[in-house]
């Protein structure tokens, strides 16, 4: 895994731009320079995140949901197991 966050991800199943370990490693979203914790899906490249509509659902029980157009940043809350930080951290303690 890399450190820079994919470009589009969803948290439905369904959708091909789920990915589940990006999602186990847990993803922040920036939307307009504010934390939110409530977003569906995300694009960065277009700008824009789906947020659900309250607690409204479809026929189908999904969520309905509404897109938030702006910029978008997203990023890794937890880091890379193995990867650079703790190699470099392990190497630190070598000395």
């Amino acid at each position: 895994m890399t450190d820079t966050p994919p470009d589009r991800l969803s948290i439905n199943p369904t959708s091909p731009h789920f990915d589940q370990p990006t999602l186990e490693r847990g993803i922040g979203i920036r939307f307009k320079g504010a934390e939110r914790n409530d977003v569906e899906e995300y694009s960065m490249s277009e700008g824009w995140i789906r947020v659900a509509l309250g607690k409204k659902v479809d026929r189908k029980g999904n969520p309905l949901t509404i897109k938030l157009t702006g910029e978008v940043e997203a990023y890794f809350q937890t880091p890379v197991p193995g990867g650079e930080d703790e190699a470099i951290g392990s190497n630190d303690a070598e000395d």
